[in-house]
């Protein structure tokens, strides 16, 4: 059914039983009404007549019917009166509308009462038509009773007055359903341009598809109203927001996203690009007011999570590091053979000899040592590229002897370790790039469940004030948009319940210690 036929029906059904029921209580008021009208008007007139002096002086003298005759019939004729009757004490009738009953007894028993000095109303039937009959007792000047007036009127009038009324109020009746229909039509129209002409099953529709588009989303979605309540969460938004391996936040306006959608409620203004550190994830939000005709009526912020995309672009970066070894190696390798291919042409065997002698010797002590001592594959190639990232950077990168670093399947660990040195040993490479023979000493060592590390570099140092600055979200001394790497770094060890610090003496020497939770494959070593 269309949204016009239905509201038009529902609408229709309650003006009509409203509209029946005033009509039902309006015409009973009606009827109650017009005869305590007529009542009142018979009740005056019968009042009047009986303080008239002319029927007191007719009711005190023997011959005075005639003069109350007429009297009565001027009354009568001059209010429409059906009869106006007075009567002595005896009930004998001094007046009639017709002149054949007067001399006569008064036929009824609600005359009774009023010769007895009450006043009284009653619906009776006499000699003339059904009537409503008022009663009231005349009284001479020593307020001795001395007759009746008796004031008749039809109930056909009664009737006939009911009705004229019944009429206005159909009249009214029809005047407000013809004002309810253009109502009706009104409001449908009004409601069409507000729905943007949609019927309700096509609504219903839209809600479906749009509750299905946003929790088929992986972007979290939250909307807001003018007042900052939350109108909308699809499932991604609580996923990223609500819960973390560590802990359940119970309310989304506990988070500091929902602190942006506050201040874009304010300002009016929207964030683009935001970088939020929310329940262990780096959120890039973005977040845009929701204009009205009145002004900002709410907002609404779309948001992902760059940890995991982070964490590609290092895995990758790491291996990029890795190929970028191997290709340094296969030239290098390249030569050695052309070195050994001119040996054996020129028939050298001695120096042949002692020249794969020394590159087996070579070999052991690069790759094979850290192969041995590095038995994760991503981090070996990792840390190989990084030695030969430093070797062509002019400084040397020394893995310590003691160091172990057993296997490990857990993939978020492994990548976090490449985050934290890659961003580690890059930061010694940067302060140490205007100094000759730097060096950088690596240590990892591996304890009952957890991974130790230590980078240090003999560079020019921390300056006391910024120690505690430099894992600070956009803190660097290196110009504008960096100041990202050791607050990565710091946020990774913290969701993995690790920690790192720095110690350090400008001028001297700068070691960072980390530790991390390592599940390695193999428990002992």
């Amino acid at each position: 059914m269309k949204l016009s036929t239905l509201v038009t029906l529902m609408l229709c059904s309650v003006i009509v039983s409203v509209l029946l029921v005033v009509y039902a209580l309006y015409f009973v008021q009606i009827s109650s009404v017009t005869r305590e009208g007529v009542k009142d008007t018979a009740m005056a007139v019968a009042r009047t007549l009986a303080d008239e002096p002319e029927i007191k002086r007719a009711l005190s003298m023997p011959a005075g019917s005639e003069t109350v005759q007429d009297l009565a019939q001027a009354v009568q004729r001059r209010n429409d009166l059906l009869f106006v009757v007075v009567t002595d004490m005896n009930g004998i009738r001094l007046s009639h509308r017709e002149a054949s009953e007067v001399g006569k007894h008064f036929i009824g028993d609600d005359l009774i009462p009023a010769l007895h000095g009450r006043e009284n109303v009653s619906v009776n039937h006499g000699v003339l038509a059904e009537a409503l009959r008022v009663f009231t007792p005349v009284f001479d000047d020593r307020h001795q009773q001395i007759g009746v007036v008796a004031i008749g009127i039809s109930l056909s009038k009664v009737d006939m007055q009911i009705s004229h009324s019944r009429w206005g109020l159909l009249l009214a009746m029809v005047f407000s359903a013809l004002v309810g229909s253009l109502g009706i039509w009104a409001l449908v129209r009004v409601l069409k341009r507000i729905l943007f002409g949609l019927e309700p099953y096509e609504i219903s529709t839209l809600f479906e598809q749009r509750q299905a588009m946003l929790q088929s989303l992986k972007e979290g979605v939250i909307a807001v109203d003018h007042e900052g309540n939350i109108t909308l969460a699809n499932q991604a938004a609580r996923q990223m927001l609500l819960s973390t391996n560590n802990h359940v936040t119970s309310d989304i306006r506990h988070t500091p996203l929902f602190a942006d959608l506050q201040t874009v409620l304010q300002s009016g203004q929207p964030l683009s690009d935001q970088e939020i550190g929310c329940n262990g994830h780096l959120l890039l939000c973005n977040s845009v007011p929701v204009r009205g005709q009145d002004g900002v009526i709410g907002a609404v912020s779309t948001f992902r999570d760059k940890t995991e995309i982070s964490q590609l672009l290092q895995r990758l970066d790491g291996m990029v590091n890795y190929v970028d070894a191997l290709r340094a190696h296969s030239h290098e390798f390249m030569n050695k053979l052309h070195v050994i291919l001119g040996l054996l042409n020129m028939k050298r065997y001695d120096t042949l000899e002692e020249y794969v002698l020394q590159t087996a010797e070579g070999y052991q002590n690069d790759i094979g040592t850290l192969q041995h001592q590095i038995q994760t594959p991503v981090v070996a190639g990792f840390l190989l590229g990084k030695i030969n990232r430093a070797r062509e950077a002019g400084v040397i990168l020394t893995l310590a002897n003691e160091s172990l670093v057993p296997d490990n399947p857990n993939q978020q660990q492994v990548t976090a370790l490449v985050t934290i040195l890659g961003n580690l040993i890059e930061n010694a490479l940067d302060a140490m790039a205007n100094q000759s023979d730097g060096e950088i000493g690596l240590l990892l060592h591996y304890q009952n469940g957890w991974l130790s590390a230590e980078v240090s570099d003999d560079g020019p140092g921390i300056a006391p004030e910024h120690i505690d600055a430099i894992f600070h979200k956009g803190y660097s001394t290196k110009g504008e948009n960096r100041g990202v790497g050791l607050f990565l770094a710091r946020q990774q060890c913290e969701n993995l319940g690790g920690s790192i610090t720095v110690e350090s003496e400008p001028g001297v020497f700068t070691q960072f210690f980390v530790q991390l939770p390592w599940d390695s494959e193999r428990k002992s070593v």
